[in-house]
């Protein structure tokens, strides 16, 4: 199953970049300062590096050599890791020759900690190969302070005793940093003790369970320790590293952008999904590196940037426009300028509707959605129990005044997102409302003594008890409901399905499994809808978000013989950071300013995440804050292009599995 446009990257450039005996191959990667791969998905390019790495360790092994790797923590390693244990348990890989030097580790930290990099490198690496246990080295997070500058020149020595390191997999920040290095880091750094700047803290806060708990420092190993590897490798995923990406393999070498110092490396590999290379100039603009197929879709793309880039509408672009941008090609092979602009303007134009739910008795060839049935049943899921009201809030509310069957879908409990003054307030409540109501209920009072007092013991970093699991679970519940009340649902229309695939009680969840799948099966099978929606972030290939449309799609994929299945579309919206490039929207629900102040309303209602979330990333403004700056935004672009202006709009891209 795939997106009908699955994505900006093309398979002919995909062969090109992969291809060293293409003729034009120097000319296509001239705004390129290190070789980059990009792959069609995380998993495909992970197993590459995969492969890569082992034929390292076997070359070495033939010559009875130490192979000396370098390995870093955290999400963009996790299929990498995977893959290595599947090569050593399916096709006898051996680690013995293997030792192992981890880049960095949070100080102060106990190896045990749920936050440990050293329990991450177990769990998905050490514990499941035949590494020797004396060969694995990581920064050791409980030394005194005083004695962890001698670790260091000591974590140094063994690499340069040993040969120094044969190739180091790593990852990167959305701001370039590698390890711990923050930006600013000078180049010949080596491992030491560092402060840790307050974007790294707020950014790692999920892991944590609040910023509070985040340790200050960590080791690191420098720049320097890395750059002198024989080989490189840095693993980048998901739209929201594109951005740096762009800087670190086109930009100039700073130090603002530690990892940009790899463009003087002299075997540096990038490695990249489709959605992290989208910035780079042969992605993003192929027809200034290449006379790329002017298809439908590319040239949708091609007239969207021009015209943003121009900030002309799209419909006052010239002959002259595309040749001083390296499309005149784009002219000589369709016609002029003026039918080429037409003909995606009425593209675009063709997007944009008010009845998302398809218009009644209306001629629905050119609109993005059938006019019949014209009472639709829609499910829509929500990875979180606020993606529904954040992430497409107004499309919701006209879904519902428009007489639709609206369904929402409510995949996990959510409960790590919240804060433990919340409990303690709601216990509060509790105990205030049994005595002014003289319920005397006895067992649950004791219950919420219970949690209060756990939570008053608690410390920084700890994991949550089943019983406040469960109550956090339950206030995200209550406002999940007061959401959709706000929208203009009833309470019966709200689906809990609690996939256990969440339910770790941690930030690392576990993968997709077939209950996960069952329960979702099930509610299909249950409401045969004609329209669902669901998150399409996929930022994150591990990500809550990305999980949770991995489980809807394997349901569907089983349910593809069902007889109603194939008068079911799915419309994938995006979550509060990023919407879907304009080129790519295929419907596009505009708000007015009323509709926009309901559906703010509606976000409101999730009291927990309001004014400051657990887990706020990298922006700290209110949800609210960040989907109206998002959903303002998309309707200035689609103004700018020449169409109609609207306060607000949301967008959504179709899924086609049954293609």
């Amino acid at each position: 199953m795939s997106l009908k446009n699955p994505g900006p990257m093309h398979e002919k450039y995909l062969s090109q970049l992969n291809s060293p005996n293409s003729s034009d191959l120097k000319t296509f990667l001239r705004f390129e300062k290190i070789p980059t791969k990009i792959y069609t998905g995380s998993d495909h390019a992970s197993s590459a590096v995969a492969n890569e790495v082992a034929s390292v360790i076997k070359i070495k092994q033939l010559k009875n050599e130490k192979c000396l790797i370098g390995f870093a923590s955290g999400s963009t390693m996790m299929a990498f890791y995977e893959e290595l244990v599947r090569l050593h348990k399916e096709e006898g890989l051996s680690f013995k020759n293997v030792i192992s030097f981890n880049v960095d580790e949070f100080y102060p930290m106990d190896p045990d900690s749920a936050q440990s990099y050293s329990k991450f490198m177990h769990e998905y690496l050490y514990d499941h190969i035949d590494i020797e246990k004396s060969n694995i080295n990581i920064p050791d997070g409980t030394l005194p302070l005083d004695k962890v500058n001698d670790f260091c020149r000591e974590y140094e020595r063994k690499i340069d005793n040993n040969g120094g390191l044969d190739l180091i997999i790593q990852g990167v920040s959305g701001r370039g940093h590698t390890g711990f290095n923050e930006p600013g880091s000078p180049t010949d750094s080596k491992t030491r003790l560092v402060t840790l700047d307050r974007v790294t803290i707020v950014s790692a806060a999920s892991d944590f369970y609040g910023e509070n708990a985040v340790p200050r420092k960590a080791i690191t190993m420098g720049i320097e320790t890395m750059f002198k590897a024989r080989k490189i490798f840095l693993l980048a995923w998901g739209e929201g590293k594109a951005p740096v990406i762009k800087e670190i393999v086109e930009g100039e070498k700073t130090d603002h952008i530690p990892a940009s110092v790899l463009q003087g490396h002299t075997d540096t590999t990038i490695i990249l999904d489709e959605a992290a290379a989208d910035e780079l100039t042969r992605v993003k603009t192929p027809w200034i590196v290449d006379l790329p197929d002017w298809d439908e879709y590319m040239i949708k793309k091609g007239l969207v940037w021009l015209s943003q880039k121009l900030n002309k509408p799209l419909l006052k672009l010239t002959n002259r426009d595309y040749n001083d941008h390296h499309m005149n090609d784009l002219v000589t092979e369709v016609g002029s300028s003026y039918d080429i602009n037409i003909k995606v303007f009425n593209e675009l134009q063709n997007t944009i509707t008010g009845w998302p739910g398809g218009k009644p008795n209306a001629d629905d060839a050119r609109r993005p959605e059938r006019a019949k049935p014209a009472k639709k049943r829609v499910i829509i899921f929500s990875p979180h129990p606020d993606d529904d009201v954040i992430s497409m809030g107004g499309t919701f509310i006209r879904l519902v005044d428009q007489g639709h069957d609206v369904h929402v879908a409510y995949q996990t409990s959510g409960n790590i997102a919240v804060f433990d003054e919340d409990v303690i307030q709601y216990a509060d409540f509790f105990q205030e409302a049994d005595l002014a109501l003289h319920v005397q209920n006895k067992k649950a009072l004791a219950l919420y003594k219970k949690v209060k007092k756990i939570i008053e013991e608690k410390k920084a970093g700890d994991l949550d008890r089943p019983e406040v699991k469960k109550i956090k679970g339950l206030i995200r519940r209550s406002e999940a409901r007061a959401g959709c009340r706000k929208s203009g649902l009833t309470d019966d229309k709200t689906h809990f399905l609690e996939l256990p695939f969440y339910e770790t009680g941690t930030v690392k969840k576990n993968p997709v499994g077939p209950e996960d799948v069952k329960i979702i099966k099930e509610l299909l099978l249950e409401l045969k809808p004609h329209q669902i929606y669901a998150a399409g972030d996929l930022s994150d290939p591990h990500g809550t978000h990305r999980v949770c449309l991995d489980a809807i799609f394997m349901a569907l994929d089983e349910l593809k013989e069902e007889p109603w299945i194939k008068d079911c579309w799915v419309w994938l919206y995006r979550g509060a950071w990023h919407e879907w490039p304009i080129n790519e929207i295929e419907m596009a629900v505009p708000m007015s300013p009323d509709e926009l102040m309901r559906k703010r309303k509606a976000i409101f209602k999730h009291q927990s995440q309001k004014d400051s979330a657990l887990f706020p990333g990298s922006d700290s403004r209110e949800f609210w804050e960040r989907a109206e700056d998002r959903n303002k935004g998309l309707a200035e672009r689609y103004d700018q292009l020449g169409l109609a202006e609207y306060e607000a709009m949301e967008g959504f891209k179709r899924y086609f599995f049954l293609d």
